[in-house]
Parts: structure tokens; C-alpha cells; sequence
């Protein structure tokens, strides 16, 4: 078989597609979600025919967008999104935004017009200039192909492209090819001649200009400002969100350990879940918060944040309030996470790093304080009411969350859709069972696409994932689950027969409009979809039905439906039942015999 030669082209067209492909793959850029569409057709050909590009086909573009998302959640690496022109190009726009607020990085290469038929009303034609506006990090309108222009300029407009989507703050970047006809690869008689710089790229295998990607660092002004501010015996905690590396991870389980502070993760830290770190982890800060007492009793005079957004509001609120005299928030992005306007240092740099260099600076604590001990009694009664909850046979929303994380195998990922599901996870996941990864695309929080984000992760992990998804958000986003085919997804849907969280809101008292204008209840089940989409299906009843459906789709390695049915105003009398309880036994985590 002969070595695969990105010069060996038709025409013109496909010389500068071949070129962009090939440059893209030099680049680690390997995968492409591909919606059907006729003037993406160069893009769509040179893909499918290069042998290192791996191709993932799907009818819809929102959902191939959102598919792209979650490849590059996963890997932080981007992946590229190829759709036809129109309409086709503006349903990706909730992907982008999802993907520029939570910095995820993406290629979207869209096929466009030729610059002679844009408003002249030609079919299939829209405005796609700046179409995403300023949720991309860079955009180019690439000009038709010409032998007039000098090719280099696809291998380096390729190259910016990458490392744009990369750098920090990583994201979406976007690409709109315009294309002259034809569209097929059609042999064309006018000759392509190559220029010696490209001819020279083409022998190798490097991409034709580097990027080295700059890690962000902070100054030692910066680290000493924050050392200062943190010594001196102060009661402080060390907040976790968004963490995507292993070495931030690391690097922030010996802050805490430095420190002495009571460690409170996110569940998109990677700290939430898994026995093996330090008992001064407050899995369950959320739930040790519902306790009024412990929140005047325990409130922080510094908190160092770490990562991206965190999913508790409660512990937003809570910090809030306290307005700590220190609080620095330490992530390499320079886009600023303080809703409330508290913050006190922003320290844009690699977390990793940050830590080192913070460590190096301050002592380590003798003992563990009355304040640190406080909060791991807390979290170690709340930690109790959520196991015992769980042992219920009946099946509930918080109890789900507790049985999945006890029971996902350590090769799988777990996506958490918004609304509830994001939530229990983060309030009742168990720290038993493995410390598998937890994505959310908790950027912008929305329910759409969410089907095709676990779709995505699939792709890029060597395992399997479970998708933890409300019935609405499962209807928002159904033919995804045609994504689902040959990979290893388990999809658990609370069916609650509408938008369970409405019943948490203030709109629930206005009985007038609040269902179903809100809670928006649809009276289906899935089994009929399941079928529809060939996927396997089960709806246990109990908790060891549960556990045993859920065993089984995971071993079986075959994309899953699980459905769990709850009931909406029940849901939220037991998520008040629980908090009440934790409340009740954490009180004021002062009493005598929380003395050490």
C-alpha cells in the first residue's frame, strides 16, 4: 500500500482540504464529527479518505457539535466539527457557547458559499462571518481555493487554528471554508503547482509551524501576596472546582494538607470521589451546610479556590456571607469566577505550579485544629445519613446518585447533566467506589446536547460511560441516542414526568402557571425509544434491581437505558428529609464531644 501523499490531489479544492486534514492530524487532531451536508463535501471526502482520521457520523449538527464538545472534555485536546452551510452552521452555536464559557477547546470547520453568491439570495446561504461572535478565540474566513494563493497559507492559518483552541483559556475556534463548484473530487486540467516549502512539508511528518503552548505562571509578588495572607493560624478552607489534569489534583490535596484546611471538592474536581484521599476531605460541604448553626459557627477567614466553577450554590451563598478577609482563586484563565464580588487575589496560573511555589513558603500545621475537626466530624455525619439513605430498597433520586458512584466500574466516566442530576451527584455521591472522572457542561448549564457530550466522552475514553440525565433533558436531545450505537453508554434517566427542580424554586407556590408551564410533564416512558434505537433497556423498581441492571449493562459493554421512575413532589420532600437530618446531627459542630 502506498504512503498516504496530501499533495496527490484533484484539484485545487482538494489540495487545500487534503492540506488541512493532513495538518490537523500533524497536529493531534484525529477526530472528526460530521454531519451530512453537500458543500462540506471536500471536507467531509478528504477526512473520510485520510487513513490516520477517524470520522464519527451523525444526522444532526447540533448533536455532532456537542459530540465535539465532549471529545474535547475529555482529552482537552480538540476535536473538529465539519458541517455543511445555512442553518446547519447556527445549530452548533450552543456548543460553542458551552464550549467558550467552561474553556473547552473545539475546531468547527464549516462549509460556506463562495463570496459571489453570498446575499443574492443563492439557496442555503446565510451570513456566516463572525456567526458565533465573540464566544470563539479565533475565527477566519478562509477564501475559496486558488492556484493564485500560495498553499502554505492553509498549513499555517491550520496550525494558528490549533494552538488557538489550546492555549489558555482554551476553546472553540472557528474556520469558514468558502468553496467554489465543483465539490466532488473531479480531476481538474489546469495544473497545481506546489511551492518548495510545502513540497519540503509534505516528506515529513511535523506540522509545518510549531506552537509550544505557554503554561501560565504566577510572579513571586503574586505567591508571596497569597502566602502572607494565608499564614498565621488562620481557619480557612480550600474549595476544588473544575480540575482536568492529575497533577492539579495532586497538587491540591497537599495544599489542603499543608494548610490544615478542610478540603471541599466539586464534583467535576476529580476529589470527590474515591476512598483514598485524607479524612480532611468535606466530601458532603454541601450537605454539612444545611445546618444554619454550623454555618454561623464555622464561617472561613480565607479560602483559597482552586480550579473552575463549583456546583454548590448553597456553598457559594455560604462563602459569600462570610466574606472571608482573604479569598484568592487560583486557575490559568484570566476570565474571573466571582459572582458575588468577593474575591480578593485572582491569580491566573497553572495550578500545579501555583501550589509548588506556595508551599515553599508556608509551614506546615503541627495538628489538627478545633476548625478542621469541626468540618470532618461534620462531613463524617453527613456521609452517614447519605449511606443509610441508601440502603433503602426503595429508590430515590439522592439514592441513585449514592448507588452509581458506588458502583461505576474504575474504567468508566460519569457525565452529570444540569438540573438535578448535577447536583445529587455532587450532594450524595459516595466516596466508597472508584475515583472515576465526573463531567457536567456546567458553563453555561444548559440541558441541551447532553446525550451527545457522553457520546463524545465516549469516543475519547478506553472505557465506558454512565450518563446520568432528567426525562426532559432526554427528550431535549433524543435522536443523539443514535450516537450511541456500538458504544459502551449506560444512560440512567430519572423519569420524574417533568422538571423536578422547578420544585426547588419559588415559582412552585403560583399554582396557576407552575405546571404545567414549568414543570413541563410529558406522560411517556422511554422503552418504546430504547427500541427504537436498538439500545437495551430496563427500569428497575428497588435497590437491588437497580444494582444488578446497572452490573449488568456495565459488563455487557452494550449501550443501556436505564429508567428509574420518581415522583416530583415526593423527590423534594426527601431531599428536605435528608437535609434535615444532616442538619440535625452536624448542628453547630462545636458541642463537647466534637472537642478533640
Amino acid at each position: 500500500m502506498m504512503a498516504y501523499d496530501p499533495l496527490d490531489a484533484p484539484n485545487v479544492t482538494y489540495l487545500w482540504t487534503q492540506l488541512l486534514i493532513e495538518e490537523l492530524v500533524r497536529n493531534g487532531v484525529d477526530t472528526f464529527f460530521v454531519a451530512p451536508g453537500s458543500r462540506s463535501t471536500p471536507l467531509t471526502v478528504s477526512a473520510v479518505r485520510h487513513p490516520e482520521a477517524r470520522v464519527v457520523l451523525h444526522v444532526d449538527e447540533r448533536g455532532t457539535a456537542f459530540a465535539t464538545l465532549g471529545y474535547g472534555r475529555a482529552t482537552q485536546r480538540p476535536a473538529a466539527w465539519i458541517t455543511t452551510s445555512g442553518t446547519a452552521v447556527a445549530n452548533g452555536q450552543p456548543a460553542v457557547v458551552e464550549a467558550s464559557v467552561d474553556g473547552v477547546p473545539m475546531l468547527l470547520l464549516t462549509a460556506d458559499r463562495p463570496p459571489e453568491l453570498r446575499d443574492t439570495g443563492a439557496n442555503q446561504t446565510i451570513d456566516q462571518v463572525k456567526i458565533f461572535g465573540d464566544y470563539v478565540r479565533w475565527q477566519v474566513d478562509v477564501p475559496p481555493p486558488s492556484v493564485e494563493v500560495d498553499p502554505a497559507y492553509v498549513l499555517t492559518t491550520t496550525n494558528q487554528a490549533v494552538h488557538q483552541s489550546r492555549r489558555v483559556p482554551a476553546g472553540p475556534v472557528h474556520l469558514n471554508c468558502g468553496f467554489r463548484k465543483p465539490l466532488e473530487p473531479v480531476e481538474s486540467d489546469r495544473s497545481i503547482e506546489v511551492p518548495d516549502p510545502v513540497a519540503d512539508w509534505a516528506r515529513e511528518e511535523t506540522p509545518f509551524t510549531t506552537y509550544p503552548t505557554p503554561v501560565p505562571s504566577a510572579s513571586a509578588p503574586d505567591v508571596d501576596a497569597v502566602a502572607s495572607a494565608v499564614e498565621g493560624g488562620l481557619d480557612g478552607l480550600v474549595v476544588a472546582g473544575r480540575l482536568d489534569r492529575e497533577a492539579d489534583v495532586k497538587a491540591t490535596r497537599r495544599l489542603a494538607a499543608r494548610l490544615g484546611w478542610p478540603l471541599l471538592p466539586d464534583i467535576t474536581s476529580r476529589l470527590r470521589l474515591g476512598p483514598e484521599s485524607r479524612a480532611d476531605r468535606c466530601a458532603f460541604g454541601d450537605l454539612i451546610l444545611t445546618s444554619d448553626d454550623f454555618q454561623k459557627t464555622q464561617r472561613p477567614e480565607a479560602v483559597v479556590q482552586v480550579g473552575g466553577r463549583f456546583t454548590s450554590k448553597r456553598l457559594r451563598l455560604f462563602l459569600r456571607d462570610a466574606n472571608p478577609d482573604v479569598w484568592a482563586v487560583v486557575r490559568p484563565d484570566p476570565s474571573r469566577i466571582d459572582p458575588d464580588h468577593r474575591g480578593t487575589h485572582h491569580v491566573e496560573a497553572d495550578v500545579a505550579s501555583f501550589v509548588e511555589q506556595l508551599l515553599a513558603r508556608v509551614g506546615a500545621v503541627p495538628e489538627p485544629s478545633h476548625w478542621q475537626m469541626a468540618w470532618e466530624r461534620a462531613n463524617t455525619r453527613a456521609a452517614a445519613v447519605v449511606e443509610e439513605h441508601a440502603q433503602s430498597e426503595a429508590l430515590t433520586e439522592p439514592s441513585v446518585a449514592t448507588l452509581l458512584s458506588r458502583q461505576v466500574p474504575s474504567d468508566h466516566a460519569l457525565m452529570a447533566a444540569s438540573s438535578m442530576p448535577v447536583r445529587d451527584l455532587n450532594r450524595h455521591a459516595s466516596t466508597a467506589g472508584s475515583a472515576v472522572p465526573v463531567y457536567a457542561n456546567r458553563g453555561a448549564s444548559g440541558i441541551d446536547g447532553t446525550v451527545a457530550t457522553a457520546a463524545g466522552l465516549a469516543e475519547a475514553q478506553k472505557g465506558g460511560v454512565t450518563l446520568l440525565i432528567g426525562d426532559l433533558a432526554l427528550w431535549h436531545d433524543l435522536n443523539s441516542l443514535a450516537l450511541l450505537q456500538d458504544r459502551p453508554v449506560v444512560v440512567v434517566v430519572l423519569n420524574n414526568n417533568g422538571g423536578g427542580i422547578f420544585h426547588f424554586l419559588p415559582i412552585q407556590e403560583y399554582d396557576d402557571v407552575f405546571d404545567p408551564h414549568f414543570t413541563t410533564p410529558q406522560h411517556r416512558d422511554f422503552e418504546a425509544v430504547a427500541e427504537t434505537f436498538t439500545l437495551a433497556y430496563h427500569r428497575p423498581d428497588s435497590r437491588s434491581a437497580f444494582i444488578e441492571a446497572y452490573r449488568h449493562a456495565c459488563d455487557a459493554g452494550e449501550p443501556t437505558i436505564l429508567e428509574v421512575k420518581t415522583e416530583r413532589e415526593s423527590n423534594r420532600q426527601i431531599h428536605e428529609q435528608i437535609e434535615k437530618a444532616v442538619a440535625d446531627v452536624v448542628g453547630g459542630g462545636t458541642g463537647v464531644d466534637d472537642a478533640c
